[in-house]
């Protein structure tokens, strides 16, 4: 799990979500690119990161996608957040004895607007978060400045600067993710990504 070094965070706000990820791709202390994928969206009002071993996360990515085509063919809609949640980790779970080495992070929002973050480990257990969820190599600063910054019913702007503040302020106590930063707040109307620039070292 500390291979390739990670910083996911999702949060809620008030009908609104946030998710956020670090860009960097390393070999343990060496940084090889700054612009690697951890986001994935699965419609406008579901996204999920995956942080772990690089390889798995490229992996998995397509095994999701691959299951997602299925449902939609298969239901003739776009999957609710909750019963995605438990697609992973049933997924996760099938590969228990020899496991893939990722933590996914989801968030979205239900059919109603009610805001929705899960996280699992890497064999599945689920964990519904109220508030907030981390993943990757960055979790305890992720979880020190999430708990010092987050409120409950925060608007989507505000959403954005306490998840941005976070993820930058947690990667750089962690020498094994950083080099930026991408932003997806998820609204009713819509998703919005932004990215962040931050210390390069």
């Amino acid at each position: 799990m500390d291979y390739n070094g990670a910083a996911i965070v999702a949060m809620k706000g008030k009908n609104c979500v946030a998710i956020a990820s670090d860009r960097r791709f390393g070999v343990q202390a060496q940084t090889v690119s700054t612009n690697f994928k951890k986001i994935f969206e699965v419609h406008p009002q579901l996204y999920y990161g995956l942080g772990g071993l690089a390889t798995d996360v490229l992996t998995l990515s397509e095994i999701f996608e691959y299951k997602l085509s299925m449902y939609k063919l298969r239901e003739g809609r776009d999957i609710s957040p909750k019963t995605f949640a438990n697609l992973a980790a049933s997924t996760l779970y099938e590969r228990r004895f020899g496991p893939w080495f990722v933590e996914p992070v989801i968030a979205g929002l239900e059919k109603d607007g009610t805001p929705f973050v899960c996280g699992m480990d890497l064999i599945g257990a689920l964990n519904f978060a109220t508030d907030f969820i981390v993943s990757g190599t960055a979790k305890e600063q992720l979880y020190g400045m999430a708990e010092s910054l987050w409120e409950p019913d925060l608007g989507p702007e505000d959403l954005f600067e306490i998840i941005s503040q976070t993820l930058l302020n947690a990667q750089d106590r962690d020498a094994l993710s950083g080099w930026g930063g991408v932003v997806t707040v998820i609204t009713p109307e819509g998703a919005t990504t932004r990215y962040l620039k931050s210390r390069m070292d």
